[in-house]
């Protein structure tokens, strides 16, 4: 296997400056290039342009990685700057000109004093930014529309536009697994039965039915599968549930990491450790070695009494995802709304508006009294 090493370098990353006039370039999503937000002067991103895509993102391997030596962590620019919420404990990475502002995560201001970023394992491929802010933005005032009795802060997150573009790390893990089982095969058989019934006169008669049984025989074996990037949430600021709403993601659109995609973003440091994600991993994968246990046991019922797995050949890639995420307060709650930034997708938690049911509820005890009058007065 080769080695692939994307660490940045001070001779690779550097702030990305407008050649026309000298404004910061930023990454702008629909056309996928740098762009002067004051000239409009658009530069290709290198490497951008190669074929291979997600293919060229190469996988590391598991074993030689549990245990990173200096020279394989990095940051992910040269400049890059990171600063953790006081408030829910994210911690962000930004390069300048990029501020640190609000957190994404909980909606509190950002009041620590940035540092420089300590090193990581340097991601291996990014998923670019394809939907922009302002499309991001239409797309949640698109699902507000669609609730009932939200409240009116959950409104005011969309009209102030307060949501950011963060791109959130992820582990793939793929394995090949071997996996042993023990367990039941059940078959079903009929046999007749007798019962007494009345019928509509009164008499009792014995009638006969069929009566389905299980004949239950041991079951021993051996499933194999090969498993192709099981996607793991590194980060515990998203719930794993609304993550997993987000999907699918376009991984065939993978690109090799450059820190010119962050320009204008902020990305997220990995909080789930690479050992930890192949556990999570694991339990992904153990629903559908459980199928297809029960598939090898055939018959008409399968009861699996144990499985012991053995994962081999495992490899693993370090990805960003593009997110835009913004949360609110609501009664001294947090509420996140979270976007897919290649889709549009938005998944999000709401409050229900005590006040507006209240209301609403009035106004149908109203109509209902009028129809009664009106209906009853005839």
């Amino acid at each position: 296997m080769h080695e692939s090493n994307h660490i940045a370098t001070p001779e690779k990353v550097h702030r990305y400056h407008c050649p026309g006039c000298g404004a910061d370039l930023v990454f702008e999503p629909v056309d996928g290039c740098l762009t002067c937000p004051y000239c409009g002067r658009q530069e290709r991103i290198a490497g951008d342009d190669d074929a291979a895509g997600a293919a060229g993102v190469e996988e590391r391997g598991y074993e030689e990685y549990l245990l990173p030596r200096p020279e394989r962590m990095g940051t992910l620019a040269a400049n890059a700057l990171e600063v953790k919420c006081q408030s829910c404990g994210a911690v962000t990475t930004f390069a300048p000109p990029e501020v640190a502002g609000e957190c994404e995560f909980c909606g509190a201001k950002i009041v620590a004093q940035t540092v420089s970023a300590d090193p990581m394992l340097a991601p291996e491929g990014v998923l670019p930014f394809c939907v922009a802010h302002a499309e991001a933005t239409e797309a949640i005032r698109k699902w507000l529309s669609s609730l009932w009795f939200a409240p009116n802060a959950l409104k005011q997150l969309a009209a102030q536009e307060s949501i950011g573009g963060v791109y959130i790390p992820f582990w793939t893990y793929d394995a090949h697994t071997e996996s042993r089982y023990t367990g039941q095969r059940g078959e079903h058989y009929h046999v007749s039965e007798s019962y007494t019934a009345t019928d509509a006169q009164g008499r009792t008669e014995t009638r006969t039915r069929q009566v389905r049984k299980t004949r239950w025989h041991p079951a021993t074996g051996k499933v194999s599968r090969w498993f192709d990037d099981l996607l793991i949430p590194a980060t515990k600021s998203l719930a794993p549930n609304r993550l997993a709403a987000l999907e699918p993601w376009d991984l065939t659109e993978l690109k090799r990491y450059e820190p010119a995609y962050l320009a204008g973003y902020k990305a997220q440091r990995y909080q789930v450790e690479l050992a930890e994600g192949f556990e999570r991993a694991k339990e992904l994968a153990a629903a559908t070695i459980q199928s297809d246990v029960r598939r090898d046991i055939g018959g008409d019922e399968q009861q699996v009494s144990s499985v012991s797995t053995h994962y081999s050949g495992v490899t693993f890639k370090h990805l960003l995802l593009p997110v835009y995420a913004g949360a609110y307060r609501f009664r001294e709650r947090v509420f996140q709304v979270v976007v897919n930034g290649r889709s549009g997708e938005v998944q999000g938690e709401r409050p229900y508006s005590v006040w507006k049911i209240f209301l609403f509820v009035l106004f149908l005890l109203a109509v209902a009294g009028v129809l009664i009058f009106v209906f009853g007065s005839k």
